[in-house]
């Protein structure tokens, strides 16, 4: 039996995030940083849960180095070319580890928010000869489906309120602010650029905002 909920009521209850509950943290020394913990958050919907890879021990009271990294299972897994992930992924935790300081938010948004089977929709497109935007669209979705809202809470219930800023895309930094978050300085991540995915890079800097 279906129940029929009127859409105007509904928005804001669609709208808003389900608490994030810390579950458990553990020491996981890494290749890029051996005083890595890895901090577990669960949304309490039964969504998937998201992750904060926390590099030594940061100062609560000064911004931190940070990075919200969502997860690209073939570029961070597999090596893709297709994309910048992996570089990115890499660089941005051997700078935290070269700080001895940083945050890694982790978050289970693969594909921008469309799901790996949906992302794999999109290549095939791409392979058509629609950019990644284009493919997006004609799958149904937004140019990037992602909630950025996720990592801003997560560095709050880490204790952080302020942010050096590991990214290349305003929309982000946006976000933070808006969600209480300063970002105290954005740092540039330029990496991963190769001959597979230069359209791609050049269509996020064209359609998406991105800074390249």
């Amino acid at each position: 039996m279906l129940t029929m909920v009127e859409a105007d009521p509904a928005g804001p209850y669609m709208l808003t995030l389900a608490r994030l509950d810390h579950v458990v943290s553990a020491k996981v020394p890494l290749r890029a940083a051996q005083n890595a913990r890895l901090h577990i958050f669960r949304p309490e919907d039964g969504s998937d849960e998201h992750y904060a890879i926390e590099i030594g021990r940061p100062d609560r009271s000064k911004p931190v180095l940070s990075r919200l990294h969502s997860a690209c299972f073939t570029g961070d897994l597999l090596g893709s070319l297709k994309c910048d992930c992996g570089p990115q992924l890499n660089a941005a935790l051997a700078q935290m580890g070269e700080e001895g300081a940083g945050v890694l938010l982790y978050l289970n948004q693969e594909g921008r928010g469309i799901g790996l089977a949906n992302k794999m929709r999109a290549y095939a497109l791409q392979d058509q000869g629609f950019d990644t935007v284009e493919a997006n669209h004609r799958l149904g979705f937004e140019d990037d489906e992602r909630d950025f809202r996720l990592g801003a809470e997560i560095l709050r219930k880490m204790g952080f309120g302020a942010v050096r800023l590991l990214t290349n895309n305003p929309s982000k930094m946006a976000m933070m602010e808006r969600c209480g978050i300063t970002v105290a300085e954005r740092v540039p991540l330029k990496v991963g650029l190769n001959a597979y995915n230069e359209r791609y890079l050049a269509t996020k800097a064209e359609k998406s905002g991105h800074l390249l």
